[in-house]
């Protein structure tokens, strides 16, 4: 009988100690492929869409800088092109002006969400060398204000924090069934396979904190160089503001739109004067906070939906687009299985 007692002792800490292993190797193998899984995809995207300049072709662009990494900005240009722009100690950096010089700035002011124009000359490597850099100090307070806004993402990361405490809670009470289960090998691997399922939830739900889906959208269009909203305009806007009651970490995107008409410095003017009234009536009408709208930015007549050769089409071209985003991190449920029993626990999706 003795014999027997210590045969049984001895498999049940064999068994706990292969469950350790395997959920220790489940884990890691799970968090390596996740994030190779990651890289490979960042860099197929960086590649479709890069713009190369030829070595000593002089160019000058336009366009929204995307990322910075120390002295190299990623520039998307008018054509949707990422091109990759050097700063150096001969880049001269200034605001445009229409009268006399504008100001200098220094290159760490040059941030994400900044439409610039860049004029130097291609490198080795396709990188165009920027000899001068030129953009409108109000472009520049807009890009300050992109970058500075952290706090949607704050309350992502707290709401992703609430959601690991409790996940760890269930893997606490499948630990405690892998231990009941110990007289048996299949039933300490199902509550391995279940602990690796729910760490898997939860490292997609906090990879998809920054994924953002589209609740709803509206488009409004202007008369000729008016940024007026319609009532007709109003009543779409309505629809959208009511659409975001009662949903938690949402934000607004919002971008003007001008039909060819005029020159292009005008009409991107008259864009972003057209998002600013989208916001203000959302702001002032419906009470939407501020910190729930990204900071507007007017396209001119950019990115056309309709063919400005024609009256109609034009029409369709005087728009300002808006967008209601949901992080998929907050809405998308988390699920985890418990062997010992035939239902699912699903965790409530946050709204």
């Amino acid at each position: 009988m003795k014999n027997n007692t210590s045969k049984l002792t001895a498999c049940g800490a064999s068994l706990s100690l292969a469950l350790t292993l395997g959920l220790s190797s489940g884990i890691a193998q799970n968090n390596t492929t996740n994030s190779a899984a990651n890289t490979a995809t960042a860099q197929t995207q960086t590649m479709a869409q890069a713009r190369s300049i030829s070595n000593g072709q002089k160019a000058k662009i336009r366009g929204v800088v995307v990322d910075r990494q120390s002295d190299m900005l990623t520039v998307k240009d008018e054509t949707g092109s990422n091109v990759q722009v050097k700063i150096d100690g001969n880049t001269n950096i200034k605001s445009k002006k229409f009268f006399g010089s504008g100001k200098s700035y220094a290159a760490e002011l040059l941030t994400r969400g900044l439409y610039l124009e860049a004029q130097g000359r291609g490198d080795s490597v396709g990188t165009l060398v920027a000899e001068k850099i030129r953009f409108g100090e109000d472009d520049l307070r807009n890009a300050q204000a992109l970058d500075a806004r952290v706090n949607p993402v704050e309350e992502r990361v707290g709401a992703a924090e609430q959601n690991a405490q409790r996940l760890s809670g269930q893997l606490d009470e499948l630990v405690a069934i892998s231990n009941a289960a110990r007289g048996g090998a299949k039933a300490a691997q199902d509550t391995a396979d279940a602990a690796v399922s729910g760490v898997n939830a939860t490292n997609t739900r906090i990879t998809e904190l920054d994924d953002y889906a589209v609740q709803s959208a509206a488009t409004v269009n202007f008369k000729i160089g008016s940024s007026v909203l319609s009532p007709e305009a109003k009543t779409q806007l309505d629809t959208v503001a009511q659409g975001a009651t009662g949903i938690k970490g949402f934000v607004m995107e919002v971008t003007g739109y001008a039909d060819s008409t005029g020159n292009s410095v005008r009409n991107r003017a008259l864009s972003q004067r057209r998002a600013e009234a989208v916001i203000q009536y959302l702001v002032e009408t419906h009470g939407v906070p501020l910190r729930r709208i990204l900071p507007s930015y007017g396209y001119g007549d950019a990115n056309s939906v309709a063919d400005n050769t024609t009256k109609e089409g034009r029409a369709q071209n005087r728009r300002v687009e808006v967008k209601l985003l949901v992080s998929k991190g907050l809405t998308n449920s988390v699920e985890v299985r418990n062997p010992n029993q035939q239902s699912v626990d699903q965790a409530t999706p946050q709204q």
